[in-house]
């Protein structure tokens, strides 16, 4: 339960973030923050990152939902209630809290607000929940590469 509260959390700072990109920063279109290295600058992106299958809106939809579901599995699959567990299902919240931040706009607007830029480099523009996404991915990824076989090493050991 408290992992579903806190993906609607993370989720409803997402929205709130791009609500005040659509009310303050649409209008205008960009605000250099600190110059030559980032801006806050509006986009609508109408696919993922770097522009890629644009206008894909049911097929990231259909990511959502399966990354989803796979996360539940996942979950359940899961034994035990060590760091290691603890630290990979914060990486879950992260994933789907993002995943589910840029749904909720393909599925409302039929495009993802994004509005950080780092101008120093050539990057696409991005939002929380890509923030969150890449976060999470990051953990995860960080989880299983130092510490997913420690478990079968202790089973092997018994």
């Amino acid at each position: 339960m408290i992992m579903i509260i806190s993906i609607l959390l993370l989720a409803a700072l997402d929205q709130y973030s791009k609500f005040l990109a659509l009310e303050r920063l649409k209008p205008i279109g960009n605000i250099t923050v600190i110059p030559n290295w980032f801006d806050l600058t509006f986009v609508e992106n109408r696919g993922a990152a770097f522009g890629i299958l644009q206008g894909q809106v049911w097929f990231f939809i259909l990511i959502t939902i399966a990354v989803t579901v796979f996360a539940i599995y996942y979950i359940r699959k899961m034994q035990g209630n060590d760091k290691v567990h603890n630290w990979m299902k914060v990486s879950i919240v992260l994933i789907l809290a993002g995943a589910w931040g840029n749904a909720i706009d393909r599925i409302l607007k039929g495009y993802v607000v994004d509005y950080f830029e780092f101008t120093f480099i050539s990057y696409p523009v991005f939002n929380v929940a890509d923030i969150y996404v890449v976060m999470g991915t990051i953990l995860m990824t960080v989880l299983i590469l130092f510490f997913g076989d420690d478990k079968d090493k202790n089973a092997k050991k018994e």
